[in-house]
């Protein structure tokens, strides 16, 4: 595979899927997808640069184009398709979005997180509803604070009690 190949660099990821697809059925070497994303995986890495990778295509008419939920319109060779891109886990990031928001999670990442990310998407089958109970602001009972009075007599104390310390290091460091 590796001489099917050659020693040239890809940083489009879905080009090289493609070659090594290509190297693979040409040398009549069938593999399970596991073993084919363990290869890739392991002869790939992150380019800031280089363009999204393509996990799954879907034909014209089949499938809505809709940004918000990972679906993208793409034109691959002159034809127009929707696509889904993988995810890059080191971009994954998670809202905590108000029960009540006005227009709900939709309208949440679009006014807050679009603006800044506007490739982001909402992944439907990690969204999770529920509560967040602040124990800390329910329960919590702050101690009342010290009077001055009371800092100002320890601290005292504490100096009354050390001033006799330092002579006596002194000494024993000159013996």
């Amino acid at each position: 595979m590796r001489q099917a190949l050659g020693g040239e660099l890809f940083e489009d990821h879905n080009l090289f899927r493609d070659r090594v697809d290509a190297a693979l059925d040409e040398l009549g070497i069938k593999l399970p997808a596991p073993d084919r994303k363990q290869i890739l995986k392991a002869v790939s890495w992150r380019v800031e640069k280089a363009p999204p990778v393509i996990s799954k295509t879907y034909k014209p008419g089949k499938v809505q184009a809709d940004p918000l939920h990972g679906l993208f319109p793409v034109t691959l060779g002159g034809k127009s398709f929707v696509v889904e891109y993988e995810p890059d886990p080191d971009l994954r990031d998670t809202e905590q979005i108000p029960l009540l928001e006005e227009g709900g999670i939709e309208a949440f990442i679009r006014r807050e997180v679009l603006p800044y990310t506007p490739d982001a998407w909402v992944k439907e089958d990690a969204t999770k509803i529920g509560y967040e109970v602040s124990f800390t602001r329910h329960f919590y009972k702050p101690q009342p604070l010290r009077t001055l009075e009371e800092i100002a007599a320890d601290i005292l104390a504490i100096e009354k009690e050390a001033e006799g310390l330092l002579d006596g290091l002194l000494k024993a460091v000159a013996e």
